[in-house]
């Protein structure tokens, strides 16, 4: 008798366990409940209760989050054995792998601001891009090619970093202005080389599939060719910004004299010199009324790449300068986002 109650027992188990099994399995598989709302319960039988206007919005624009100083590689610079460059991170936040963009602001070459570009940069990350933007090392406490080094090391971190940030590491562009259009354009010249990668995440490459220049530089030598003879006197002189960035400081070692002062370097320092048949797509804008830089240096590079096939627009902007108000209008932010989406979606 005592064996047939424990048979059944037994049995009993087994069942309450199978079913318990079934219960948690088909509650595992089921999407959890949501929770019902019932909107102003509370307030609306109240006397005298107004009604609220109701609003029905189509949710098309991810949330973004931002992602500040991120460490994208250690360098050592005057006076310093390990200085951080760090970047802000934009990401969208959505499941699948994303394309990625990264902004390298300008500065004269004597300052990397990465607060900088951030309607442009919103503007991206809004369209389905995450967007990383930059420090870097300036003159004169460095000079070409370290900050070239620094703008590919953050495309490598990208890459090595993919996961992490939710980035398809195959679909990586670069757009930049002023300065940062010429190291965006030197970037994009020199894709798929080896070329100027030093430092960390040697793993992957910096190469980009498609660069952005916004009124850059393109020929260091040439930078007030469309201006007055007064201008173009200063830039031949030693304490311009573009000697400083190819000579280094005398003070420190470097070559006294201007751009001129040594061709050879100056010629080593320019996009132009590397285009081959590996060099990325490239869009470049300038405005007609930029009094700092002279337009005919984006056009300088357009006609170089043209003439080596290489997949290339360039727009002239009326009215536009040197930065400011032009380069943040939708046609402007259109031109460049149909420009990235092209290539990299």
């Amino acid at each position: 008798m005592k064996t047939k109650y424990t048979k059944i027992a037994k049995m009993a188990m087994m069942t309450m366990m199978a079913g318990g099994m079934m219960f948690i399995g088909q509650s595992a598989m089921a999407a959890p409940a949501q929770p019902q709302v019932h909107v102003d319960a509370v307030t609306k039988d109240m006397p005298g209760h107004v009604a609220s206007k109701v609003l029905d919005v189509k949710a098309d624009k991810p949330e973004i989050g931002l992602i500040s100083n991120v460490v994208y590689e250690q360098v050592p610079s005057r006076g310093y054995a390990n200085v951080l460059m760090q970047m802000d991170i934009l990401q969208p936040k959505t499941k699948e792998k994303k394309p990625a963009i990264l902004f390298v602001t300008g500065g004269g070459f004597i300052n990397a601001n990465k607060d900088n570009g951030i309607q442009l940069r919103m503007h991206l990350a809004e369209n389905g891009y995450v967007v990383g933007s930059i420090s870097y090392r300036v003159a004169p406490t460095a000079k070409f090619p370290e900050p070239l080094e620094d703008v590919k090391a953050a495309i490598r971190y990208l890459k090595a970093n993919a996961d992490r940030f939710g980035i398809d590491p195959s679909r990586i562009g670069i757009v930049g202005g002023s300065a940062g259009g010429y190291l965006t354009a030197m970037a994009g010249t020199t894709s798929g080389t080896k070329m100027f990668d030093r430092g960390e995440n040697l793993q992957v490459t910096s190469d980009v599939k498609a660069a952005v220049d916004l009124y850059g530089l393109s020929d260091l030598t040439q930078i007030g060719s469309d201006f007055s003879a007064e201008v173009q006197a200063r830039h031949r002189s030693a304490g311009a910004t573009e000697a400083l960035w190819v000579n280094g400081s005398p003070v420190f070692g470097g070559r006294d004299g201007g751009i001129l002062a040594d061709k050879q370097a100056a010629e080593a320092a320019n996009p132009i010199h590397y285009i081959s048949k590996t060099s990325a797509p490239m869009l470049l804008m300038h405005g007609t009324s930029d009094t700092v830089v002279s337009p005919s240096q984006t056009d300088l590079l357009y006609q170089a790449l043209q003439k080596s096939g290489i997949p290339s627009e360039r727009y002239l902007v009326t009215g536009a300068a040197h930065g400011g108000k032009y380069w943040v209008q939708k046609p402007v932010l259109k031109i460049i986002t149909d420009f990235f989406d092209r290539y990299l979606k």
